[in-house]
């Protein structure tokens, strides 16, 4: 069976940086595959493209140029917040906003955002809300480990497994984070 719309496909893959020799992201064993349902929308368009039309136990290598991926970097994206937002009873609550952090945020529309901490000044805190990825080429080698129908259920909600990674420091798997 081929990785095609509507079916549900497990991959086993390493996520490097830039190129094969490039430092590794995130590696996801046979043993626990990253599963989902193709042409959900859940994963890079990019990355589809380049398993569709996959059997089970075919290989894949392939690169996606940073545009294709996470996008470059979009400095509108580093902002500088009021430090009064990150404290508790007017004490900077260490725990939580230090240089490197990912915190989880809100926009004033309620939709969820991370941000990394990248600059703490005296009243501002400058975050980074470009994915982790943003500007970076990746390279995947791996293998289709399964195909199958989809289930109905499988078909309505959201893939399982289609970001392994969402909200750290490395976010690969081809995943469509947000």
């Amino acid at each position: 069976m081929k990785v095609e719309n509507n079916r549900f496909a497990s991959l086993a893959y390493t996520l490097h940086e830039s190129d094969r020799d490039g430092r590794v992201i995130e590696t996801v064993e046979e043993t626990s595959p990253m599963g989902f349902v193709f042409g959900a929308g859940r994963l890079l368009p990019a990355f589809e493209a380049n398993i569709e039309g996959l059997e089970e136990g075919a290989a894949f290598d392939f690169s996606l140029l940073a545009a294709d991926a996470y996008g470059d970097v979009r400095e509108e994206m580093v902002i500088s917040l009021p430090s009064n937002i990150f404290e508790d009873e007017g004490v900077l609550r260490s725990e939580i906003c230090y240089v490197g952090n990912t915190v989880p945020m809100m926009d004033s529309q309620g939709n969820r955002m991370n941000g990394m901490v990248v600059e703490i000044g005296d009243a501002f805190v400058k975050m980074d809300f470009n994915h982790p990825l943003a500007g970076t080429d990746l390279h995947f080698t791996g293998k289709v480990v399964g195909v199958r129908e989809a289930t109905p259920e499988e078909l309505m909600g959201p893939s399982s497994g289609g970001c392994s990674t969402c909200g750290s420091k490395s976010s690969g798997c081809g995943g469509n984070c947000e």
